[in-house]
C-alpha cells in the first residue's frame, strides 16, 4: 500500500503558515470600507487603493503599476506586449518551467545562460550579445531563484542593467520571493538601479507572502509598456478581481502583511535547516546549496543518475518532486527541485528518508552509515 504522499513538488505555503484569521478580518474590513469598489467591475489597472500602495512601496508613480490576476497573468501580458514569434529571449538555465512553456508557446528564440551560485553568468551573457544575439527580453528571477534557490549578486545586477542599456533589451525582473529572506542582507532591485526605470519591468506577487489562492500579482515598468498591457487587460477581462485585490489592500495597509511574512520566514528557515540536515544524513551523494530565502532547493545527483526512474521510484514510496529537466531548454537529467514550503518539518524528515530509499533502489549507492 502506497503511503500518503509527501510533496516536495509545489511551491506553495502549507496551511499552518497562512494567516487565515488575518485574511478573514481583512475581507470584513474591505467590504465594510468599500462595498461598491469591491463588488463593481473596476478598471483594468486593478483596485486603485492597492495600486497606489504598491506604487508607494516601490517609490514610483501609480501610472507605472498594473495589478493583475496573479503574476502568471502579468507574465502573459508582458510576453504578448513585447515578444513576437522568432524574437530572441534570454532565460536562466535552469529557470521556471511555466516561463519556458509560455515563451515556447509564443515561438520565442530562447537563449539559456547558465546560473552560477551568485546568479546568471554575466560574462556568458555579454559574450552572447557580442556574438550578435539581440534579445528583446531577458527574464531573470533575482532572489532565491526558482528552481535553483540562488540570488543574483549586487555586482551582477548592475552589470545586467548596463548590458540592457548598451544593447537595448528589456529586463523582466521576476521577483515573487524577495520578501522571503531569512538569512543575509537584502539587495537593491534592478528596477531601483540607475537606468532601471527605463529598462526594467518588475513583477511580483502576493501568492508567496499572503496565500496562493488570493491570485494577485503586479507589474511595475515604464508607462508606455504598462499602457500597452492595460489595453491587453481591458480586452481580456475588463478588470481583474476587485474582491481579491481589496482584501489584499486591507491586509497590507493594516500591517498584517509584515506579520505574515515574519511567520513564513521563521517556518521556512527551520525547514531549510531540516532539509539540508536530512539530505546530508540520508542522501550523501546529493549536492546542494541551502538558500537564504524563498521556497526551493536545487539538488544535483551524480552524473548519470536516472532521475526519470527516481521520480517513479519515489512516487511508489509516496514522495513527489520536480525533475530538473523540466526547468531546462536542454540538460538537467541528473537534478531535481525540492520545494520545502508546503511540507512540515516532520514531513521533511520522512520525505527525505523515502527519497533516499528510492535513490538506492535505482542506483548502486549503499545505505549511509548511522554509526
Amino acid at each position: 500500500m502506497t503511503p500518503s504522499t509527501i510533496s516536495f513538488a509545489r511551491g506553495a505555503p502549507s496551511l499552518d503558515i497562512v494567516d487565515v484569521d488575518g485574511l478573514r478580518e481583512a475581507a470584513d474590513r474591505a467590504f465594510r470600507a468599500d462595498p461598491g469598489g469591491l463588488t463593481g467591475y473596476g478598471t483594468a489597472i486593478g483596485y486603485p487603493p492597492l495600486r497606489e500602495w504598491i506604487a508607494a512601496h516601490h517609490g514610483v508613480d501609480p501610472a507605472r503599476v498594473i495589478v493583475t490576476n496573479g503574476s502568471m497573468q502579468a507574465d502573459a501580458f508582458l510576453f504578448e506586449a513585447l515578444v513576437s514569434p522568432g524574437d530572441a529571449v534570454v532565460v536562466e538555465r535552469p529557470t521556471y518551467d511555466r516561463t519556458l512553456l509560455s515563451l515556447r508557446n509564443r515561438a520565442a528564440d530562447l537563449h539559456a545562460v547558465p546560473l552560477e551560485g551568485d546568479g546568471i553568468d554575466v560574462d556568458e551573457l555579454a559574450a552572447l550579445l557580442e556574438r550578435g544575439v539581440r534579445p528583446v527580453l531577458a527574464h531573470l528571477i533575482p532572489n532565491f531563484q526558482n528552481p535553483a534557490g540562488f540570488t543574483l549578486s549586487a555586482a551582477k545586477r548592475e552589470r545586467v542593467v548596463e548590458l540592457a542599456g548598451e544593447y537595448g533589451f528589456t529586463i523582466f525582473e521576476d521577483d515573487p520571493y524577495v520578501a522571503i529572506r531569512f538569512a543575509g542582507e537584502p539587495l537593491a532591485t534592478m528596477l531601483e538601479l540607475p537606468g532601471g526605470a527605463e529598462r526594467v519591468v518588475y513583477a511580483s506577487s502576493f501568492s508567496k507572502t499572503v496565500c496562493p489562492g488570493i491570485r494577485v500579482g503586479y507589474l511595475v515598468g515604464p508607462e508606455n509598456v504598462i499602457g500597452r498591457i492595460r489595453g491587453l487587460a481591458t480586452n481580456t477581462y475588463i478588470s481583474p478581481s476587485m474582491v481579491a485585490q481589496g482584501i489584499v489592500h486591507e491586509f497590507c495597509a493594516s500591517g498584517a502583511l509584515e506579520r505574515s511574512i515574519e511567520t513564513v520566514k521563521s517556518a521556512l528557515r527551520e525547514r531549510v535547516e531540516r532539509l539540508a540536515a536530512a539530505l546530508e544524513r540520508d542522501l550523501p551523494d546529493a549536492r546542494f546549496t541551502p538558500p537564504e530565502g524563498g521556497y526551493f532547493m536545487w539538488v544535483d545527483l551524480p552524473e548519470g543518475t536516472d532521475v526519470d526512474a527516481l521520480f517513479d521510484a519515489a512516487a511508489e514510496r509516496g514522495v513527489a518532486f520536480v525533475k530538473g529537466s523540466d526547468f531546462m531548454v536542454q540538460g538537467g537529467e541528473s537534478s531535481l527541485r525540492l520545494a520545502y514550503s508546503g511540507v512540515t518539518a516532520d514531513q521533511i524528515e520522512e520525505g527525505v528518508t523515502r527519497l533516499a530509499d528510492a535513490y538506492r533502489a535505482v542506483s548502486s549507492a549503499p545505505a549511509p552509515s548511522r554509526g
